[in-house]
């Protein structure tokens, strides 16, 4: 059992003081620094303690994931690529590594025509009853997500496809993550029955309809930044847009960067902070988006947490893993 000890520890969306972090067997958990049992010698860290962060959208192999964890993310979701090599870079752990094995396209679909698409990195799912083994595949290289593509400029599974890859996924207890691109999309992967957007809707103002209906059963993934990457654009004017209405619709969001896609910062990215407060969340809000409190190494920031909006995101960019 190892215990951490800080000036606050940020848990459960709340400071604490006089407080530790147990970490060990079970479920990590905050209990009084007078709690600590005699003999134990907990280590101290000035600043702050909060749950280790996780970037939803990566791909690992257009980035260097020690890059990645020295900036501060412990945790990353890789949401398409070669299943085998996602697996080896997963079971050296440093970050931990959740992935999706293979983008699901229709023949010839998106990405499949991109040159950053590695051979092997898209799975042709060419009908209904494939999908199955589509699935299984994936299954059995270790995804613990099942990423499908809908990409409007390119060819794109058929709604009976799409909603067959939905149900064999669900039947193998994995989330379906979706990369929505173009009109029609979005509600595609809403009637198909998908679980979460790869990215914020970013091509044209969703229908507030739409957006309710899916702001009940989505998640979407944040990806803001990849919009001009810190240069203003109409693409991300538009994905604030949708975010900020999909909020006030009680949608749930996740943090992500979509690594690998451009001029992106690794670690901590303050610019996608930044969009997500002008989107309308606030940073406890924030901090919910982008934490896994039992899955990741724990997150240290000498300087402590600052919770105020203009220095935030900056702030936050001076994380670090706390290592062993």
């Amino acid at each position: 059992m190892t215990w951490l000890v800080a000036d606050t520890i940020w848990w459960g969306g709340r400071s604490h003081a006089g407080a530790a972090l147990r970490l060990g067997p079970g479920p990590r958990a905050v209990v009084p620094v007078a709690d600590i049992p005699a003999g134990a010698v907990p280590r101290r860290l000035p600043g702050a303690v909060l749950p280790g962060l996780c970037d939803a959208h990566v791909h690992s192999a257009l980035v260097d994931l020690t890059t990645v964890r020295d900036g501060g993310i412990a945790y990353v979701w890789d949401l398409g690529g070669v299943p085998e090599k996602v697996a080896a870079l997963a079971a050296r752990g440093a970050p931990g590594v959740r992935y999706a094995g293979p983008f699901m396209i229709a023949p010839g679909g998106y990405p499949s025509d991109r040159s950053w698409a590695p051979a092997g990195c898209c799975r042709e799912v060419r009908s209904a009853d494939d999908a199955a083994a589509a699935v299984g595949e994936a299954r059995a290289a270790g995804a613990t997500l099942i990423k499908v593509t809908a990409h409007a400029g390119g060819p794109m599974l058929p709604p009976a496809t799409l909603a067959a890859l939905v149900r064999a996924a669900r039947a193998g207890g994995l989330p379906v993550v979706a990369h929505a691109e173009g009109p029609g999309t979005v509600a595609a992967a809403y009637e198909a029955g998908v679980e979460l957007l790869a990215h914020t809707p970013w091509t044209e103002e969703l229908d507030d309809a739409l957006v309710r209906a899916v702001a009940a059963r989505m998640t979407w993934i944040s990806t803001l930044d990849i919009h001009g990457w810190g240069r203003p654009t109409p693409e991300q004017d538009t994905a604030i847009g949708n975010l900020r209405r999909f909020l006030e619709h009680g949608g749930t969001v996740r943090y992500g960067t979509d690594l690998g896609n451009g001029p992106l910062p690794p670690g901590v990215n303050p610019r996608e902070l930044g969009a997500l407060l002008r989107a309308g969340m606030d940073p406890a809000g924030i901090l919910a988006a982008m934490t896994e409190p039992d899955l990741a190494e724990p997150t240290w920031l000498p300087s402590g947490l600052d919770l105020d909006p203009a220095t935030f995101a900056e702030s936050l960019a001076r994380a670090r893993v706390v290592t062993a």
